[in-house]
This record gives C-alpha cells, structure tokens and sequence, in this order.
C-alpha cells in the first residue's frame, strides 16, 4: 500500500511557514518533499474525479522507511477546495496552520507581489478600489492568488472549513509570532501534537522563499483602520475558535475600544 502524506502544513501565506519547513527539514522523523510548497491540493489543472495521488507520493524519497510525510503549502487554507481534498487522500492526517495579523500579512504579501512585478497599484489602492478586480471572477480564479490581501485574512471561514473536515483534535493553531519570538518552545507544542521526538536544537530560522528589495515605501495608519474596521468582528470569532489570544495584533489594537 502505497504510504501516504499524513502531516500537512497550510497558513497563511507571508506568516511564516518557509522558516517551519526548514525546521521540518532538520528533525530526523519527518520525510521532506522535493520542494516546500507542493502545491498538489490547489492544484485546478488534476482532474478531481480520479486523482493520481501517485504523483503526490512520487515528490518524496522512495527509501525513507518509518519517517512521517510532510507538506507545507501555506494556500491550502485559503483556497476553497483545498482541505476536503486532503481529507478525502487522508482523512487520518494531522494539520498545522500558523495565522499572523491580517494587516500584517496583506502588507507582506502586497511587498511580495509588487516585487514580482505583479502588482502595479499602491497599497492604499490594492487594499481598497483593487479589491473589485476579484469581483464576479470565479471562486477559483488564478486573480484570487495574488490580490487576495484583504480576502485571505477573513479567517473565520478558513477556520470552519478545516474544522468542517478534520476533527478538532488532529488540528493545530498557532500564531505566527509565537514562532517567530520563541521557535523552541513553538516546536515543543508542535512535537508533541504531532507525536515526534524534539526538534534539533539549531538555532532560530527566519526563512524567506526569495529575497526582494521592500519597497521605499510603507503603508499608513488609514491602512490599518480600514483593514481593522473590515476584519473586527471576523477577528473576534476567529479567537474564540482557535483559542488563541490575537490582543496584540495590530488590527485589534486598532479596534478598541468597540
């Protein structure tokens, strides 16, 4: 029988999952894949009537025995279809998703895509006015990957999604901050969710999947309040469905009082 993926690693995108899959590398019970970022559950060109899940398996090494299969593709929790298809391939399997402040992350994504010279608008605009660019395009139009700043940090429905699919106790939320300001004691709480022994003890990771020049820009407080003001109450639920305490996030400081 074919062995399986059976850990999977989706959210949010700029929240810091490069620097988890280097630390993923590193820990000698886990079998990483050829890449970080499979990319095989968002993939809209594999016909999902009969998928090959043979190509999936085929992306890590034939020889690695009892490690456990792991795939970091930070999109898998926003993308619609993403984590029933996951299920239906393992239903069994274990997820993590870190979650960083929205503001912040539509920020580093907005830097990220201007850099690649996809985006062409200021920031103030994208977040506002170029929000129309997605609408009446298809759920799973390719436009939702790149000028989602605003969209991808309504995370209640992520949240419901993955909690609609896998049961509460083989999932993992984290913020990305706790990461990034204390990595070992993050990767105890993901060991032991997981089942693995300790991470090696190598040091902090801060991972980027390609450098780019910022931008000489930097966005303004109008920024945060309008992203705040959109998010307030999704940010809220959002808390009381992780359990995880956002109070420091910008968006929220922006919000009280309510």
């Amino acid at each position: 029988m074919p062995k399986k993926v059976s850990i999977f690693c989706g959210g949010v995108q700029k929240g810091g999952t490069t620097s988890l899959y280097a630390y993923f590398c590193e820990h000698p019970e886990l079998s990483a894949p050829v890449q970080k970022e499979l990319h095989f559950f968002d993939d809209e060109a594999r016909d999902w009537t009969a998928p090959n899940y043979a190509e999936l398996e085929a992306l890590f090494p034939a020889d690695d025995g009892a490690k456990r299969r792991f795939d970091i593709t930070p999109i898998y929790g926003f993308w619609p279809p993403s984590i029933e298809r996951i299920h239906r391939y393992n239903p069994h399997a274990r997820l993590v998703f870190l979650f960083r402040d929205p503001f912040e992350r539509a920020w580093s994504q907005w830097c990220m895509e201007y850099a690649r010279g996809f985006e062409t608008l200021p920031f103030a605009e994208a977040i506002r006015a170029g929000r129309q660019r997605l609408a009446g395009l298809p759920p799973l139009a390719r436009e939702r990957r790149i000028y989602s700043y605003v969209e991808r940090g309504f995370y209640v429905q992520q949240v419901r999604r993955i909690l609609h699919w896998f049961a509460r106790e083989q999932v993992l939320f984290l913020r990305s901050q706790d990461l990034l300001r204390d990595h070992a004691g993050t990767l105890r709480v993901i060991a032991n969710f997981l089942g693995l022994g300790p991470f090696p003890d190598t040091g902090e990771k801060r991972e980027q999947p390609f450098e780019f020049t910022p931008p000489p820009v930097r966005p303004e407080p109008a920024d945060l309040a309008y992203i705040a003001a959109l998010l307030a109450g999704d940010v809220r639920e959002f808390a009381i469905l992780t359990g995880l305490d956002v109070s420091g996030w910008p968006v929220v400081q922006n919000c009280l009082p309510e």
